[in-house]
């Protein structure tokens, strides 16, 4: 599912570039270790009697981390942006109306926590009952924003569809996690190893973007050592030095470089949570850890944030295949949706008949028959999605 979905660089034919499925072990890989560490520092606070060690900690955070990213739909954010702008802008604005307000601000905001949320616990046709069949704490560590999507604000963030809120409703009071709800819609503190998992997140897409920025040669050998090095103590730097000369290959030395510094904030996101435990606890921590490492790792860190954001994210290879991304993807979730309001159509009747029957097209209400859509688009790969489009457009023909 995640292997031929790209993390940065759609439709790279680079072999070492990282997709989605990479990424996602990477993630998993170092949230582990963070759980782990700060695990131990729970466990010495817990009575001897307590079960819970520090590896189960490492364990719900690496799970959590793995399944991150099951929802993003093909083309990343360019994907998750031409499906929400469909409803927004396009031809799906018309279903507000009938929708009402709540359920189209599902649609209008679609977001890939909120689809990772429901991916892992719903029922789908054919399918056994609760999904994944996960425990409570890693679904609930999965959720960055928990909250419904009347509350994403300008960023357009949330956490669950309207279709989904019993099921996180249910997680949430298992496991004792705040109610912030104010009669203005569903809202809920953090689970605490959110963070844990989030800090794995930034740490694993910002290190790793940027060593694949310069193996793609976006960044120069120079640049990458030079937005690495900062975040190493100064009086540790003569080692750096010594073993980057003793290596002559300079992808190794790039390696060496990142897997010190992912190692340094690791430590620190850990050092940072056990620092704010109490505050996580009662809901009043709001800012990723990264934000509360060292000033010297904060504004390596920022830096190297600015540079990504000019040099990679907006790159015109990336922004090309984004354009791309977009035009396909919107294209398919009008002529699926299309579809399945006007079932009867010769038309609709071809696309359906090419959907798994996992998936509910044929669902009793209009909100249920889009989010089937949802479902069957978000689980493409960047290839079946290209490959899809241009057989619909009649640019490829399978052979026969």
């Amino acid at each position: 599912l995640l292997h031929d979905k790209a993390q940065v660089f759609p439709l790279s034919d680079e072999d070492h570039v990282r997709t989605r499925l990479t990424h996602s072990i990477e993630t998993a890989s170092i949230g582990r270790s963070l759980g782990a560490i700060a695990g131990v520092g729970i466990c010495e606070k817990l009575s001897e009697e307590s079960r819970i060690r520090p590896n189960h900690i490492g364990e719900i955070v690496a799970a959590a981390s793995l399944a991150h990213d099951i929802g993003n739909p093909p083309f990343g954010h360019s994907g998750e942006m031409a499906i929400g702008s469909y409803f927004s802008e396009g031809k799906g604005l018309s279903l507000r109306g009938i929708l009402g307000d709540r359920l189209w601000c599902d649609l209008s905001h679609f977001e890939g926590n909120a689809n990772a949320f429901r991916l892992l616990t719903h029922h789908f046709k054919g399918r056994r009952k609760g999904g994944y069949a996960l425990t409570y704490s890693t679904l609930a560590s999965i959720v960055k924003y928990p909250y419904e999507s009347t509350l994403a604000g300008s960023k357009g963030k949330f956490g669950f569809f309207v279709s989904e809120e019993e099921h996180y409703k249910k997680v949430a009071t298992e496991l004792g996690i705040l109610n912030k709800s104010d009669g203005n819609g569903t809202k809920y503190c953090r689970h605490p190893l959110v963070y844990l998992v989030e800090a794995a997140d930034d740490i694993c897409y910002q290190m790793m973007d940027i060593e694949d920025a310069y193996k793609l040669k976006i960044l120069t050998r120079e640049e990458t050592i030079s937005l690495l090095t900062p975040f190493i103590e100064e009086h540790k730097r003569g080692h750096l030095t010594e073993v980057l000369g003793m290596v002559t290959d300079h992808n190794e030395q790039i390696a060496y470089l990142r897997s010190k510094v992912i190692g340094i904030l690791i430590d620190e996101c850990a050092d940072a949570f056990m620092c704010h435990e109490e505050e996580i606890l009662n809901g009043t921590f709001s800012e990723p850890l990264v934000k509360y490492t060292s000033e010297r790792c904060r504004q390596a860190y920022k830096h190297c944030s600015e540079v990504a954001v000019k040099k990679i994210y907006r790159s015109r290879d990336v922004l090309d295949i984004e354009l791309a991304g977009f035009r396909i993807i919107n294209t398919l979730i009008e002529l699926m949706v299309d579809a399945a309001i006007k079932p009867d159509n010769a038309y609709s009747r071809l696309l359906i008949d090419r959907v798994s029957s996992q998936y509910d097209l044929h669902a009793p209400t209009l909100y249920g028959k889009v989010q089937a859509v949802f479902d069957y688009i978000s689980g493409m790969t960047d290839v079946f999605a290209l490959d899809l489009y241009r057989k619909i457009n009649g640019n490829s023909l399978p052979a026969v």
